[in-house]
């Protein structure tokens, strides 16, 4: 023991640390070498007693008893062995209950109703749908859609040059290709998702265009086959450029071969996708059989004189609502490695309690603007009807314990449990006379076979379990709230789950 003693005390600061709440890398890399050390000494695995339950016969004999000593796991097994397990633990009594009517209702939402298809395309899709709504009531339009796909390419050509200066930086920090945070780049180069910041960056730098000036294509709508060439020669140049860094290549020898490199993605990313004209003419008929022309024009353009006045994406902020322990309210965040666009803008995430989030989104709902906001949207959802309820299944009754919620929304954070993973838009909020928020209205982007025809209803309890994140104009947001972008954010590791959406 006394031999321990100053070790035992070491490992209590190596366990601390693998947390991984440190915000010192410097800190995190020391620590790392120390319990290299300590094992080295014996002194971790002597201070570890590991707990050993193996499944033996006689433990599996006793666990096949206990199934069938209870006639409704039999009950319950012939069901679930003839039809989807989750299914048939859907609650009656819910879909008899939800009603997609609600008290307040934006004035125009966007037809037709979207689909991403087979894509990762949600964040485009939600602020596309947000942001038609005002432009067809400008432009007298019944039926609109804003190009996801223009928007679409931007991201793929900006995110894959974001990804190779991601690994210069990380090189030249010292991170090794075996490490946990090169290991993470590398594992998926060039996803399909996004975050808000993200959206600003695209949109204030390469505009937007109708989707009659660019529609989809066959890899907009199925983006794996696209993306599998794009990671194969994105990692082949990762380390191309490791390579030249080992060398001691110079800034500038770097700078020309990674525009040698987009050379190259670029072409396969224009053969793909097909490559948007510099300019556009849209002409377009409006509700009263009226011709209208707009154009030529570029897409920035566009944006800025038929699209801003009535929704400037630099006019809203997005506020984040996670629970951790060790993110607290009020504070600023982002994410390490996180982005789309060489010095762009950096996802930053305002994090605060999830009622003022729900508060914002129904005040601007109120105001007649959609909210774009970002979900955990396969928890608790009946997607046929379009319900995302915490009572919706009765996995209690089937299965004998509950699924989803044995976990506090902070700990289900933690554990992997749950994560930002879709987005989509609030069109719709029923506020009763005591002025509670009850539900709100989603339009999602998976087409009109799912939902009541592409839209969604989630209750209040649902929202505070499994919503994020929401971006609304900040005029509904408090002073104080607001002052907090003006704080030095907390760097959050590049897994973290604040980040999942835009993986």
């Amino acid at each position: 023991a006394e031999h321990r003693g100053e070790g035992a005390s070491e490992i209590e600061r190596h366990r601390s640390c693998f947390v991984y709440r440190s915000r010192d890398k410097s800190e995190v890399r020391r620590f790392h070498k120390r319990s290299l050390k300590l094992e080295a000494e014996g002194l971790l695995a002597a201070s570890v007693t590991m707990v050993v339950c193996p499944l033996t016969p006689e433990v599996l004999d006793q666990l096949r008893a206990k199934f069938y000593a209870d006639s409704r796991n039999v009950l319950a097994q012939n069901v679930c062995t003839k039809t989807n397990p989750i299914e048939a633990c859907a609650s009656r009594k819910i879909l008899e209950e939800t009603h997609h009517v609600f008290t307040h209702k934006i004035e125009t939402e966007g037809k037709p109703v979207t689909n991403q298809k087979n894509s990762g395309r949600c964040w485009l899709f939600a602020i596309l749908n947000v942001m038609r709504t005002s432009f067809m009531k400008q432009h007298n339009l019944d039926e609109f859609e804003f190009s996801q796909a223009y928007l679409f390419f931007w991201d793929k050509i900006e995110r894959c040059n974001y990804f190779l200066h991601n690994i210069v930086n990380t090189a030249k920090r010292g991170e090794a290709v075996e490490g946990r945070l090169v290991n993470f780049l590398l594992t998926d180069p060039t996803c399909d998702g996004g975050q808000w910041d993200m959206i600003v960056n695209l949109i204030t730098r390469h505009g937007v265009v109708p989707k009659t000036c660019f529609p989809e294509s066959y890899s907009c709508e199925s983006s794996v086959r696209m993306n599998s060439l794009l990671k194969s020669k994105l990692r082949e140049y990762a380390k191309a450029l490791r390579d030249m860094i080992d060398n001691d290549a110079s800034d500038d020898e770097l700078k020309t071969r990674i525009n040698e490199q987009m050379t190259v993605i670029y072409r396969i990313i224009g053969i793909c996708l097909g490559v948007p004209s510099e300019k556009i003419t849209w002409e377009y008929y409006d509700k009263s059989k009226n011709y209208n022309c707009v154009g030529p024009i570029t897409p920035l353009e566009f944006y800025e004189n038929c699209v801003k006045p009535y929704y400037n994406v630099n006019d809203k902020v997005c506020l984040v609502t996670d629970p951790r322990p060790g993110n607290p309210y009020g504070k600023l965040y982002t994410v390490d490695c996180l982005g789309n666009v060489v010095s762009g803008k950096t996802t930053r995430y305002n994090n605060q309690p999830v009622e003022l989030l729900m508060k914002l989104c129904a005040e601007s709902i109120k105001d007649n603007e959609p909210v774009w906001f970002g979900c955990d949207v396969n928890k608790r959802l009946i997607d046929k009807h379009g319900i995302h309820d915490i009572n919706t299944y009765n996995f209690e009754l089937m299965f004998g314990t509950d699924i989803h919620l044995g976990l506090s929304k902070a700990d289900r954070l933690l554990y992997g449990d749950s994560m930002m993973v879709h987005a989509m838009a609030f069109t719709a909020v029923s506020i009763d006379r005591e002025g509670k928020i009850k539900k709100f209205r989603i339009e999602n982007s998976w087409g009109e076979d799912h939902g009541q025809k592409g839209y969604q209803v989630v209750t209040t309890e649902w929202f505070a379990n499994f919503v994020f994140e929401a971006v609304v104009d900040k005029k509904y947001v408090p002073a104080d709230v607001m002052a907090v972008f003006n704080q030095e954010p907390i760097v959050l590791p590049a897994w973290d789950p604040m980040g999942t959406l835009a993986h």
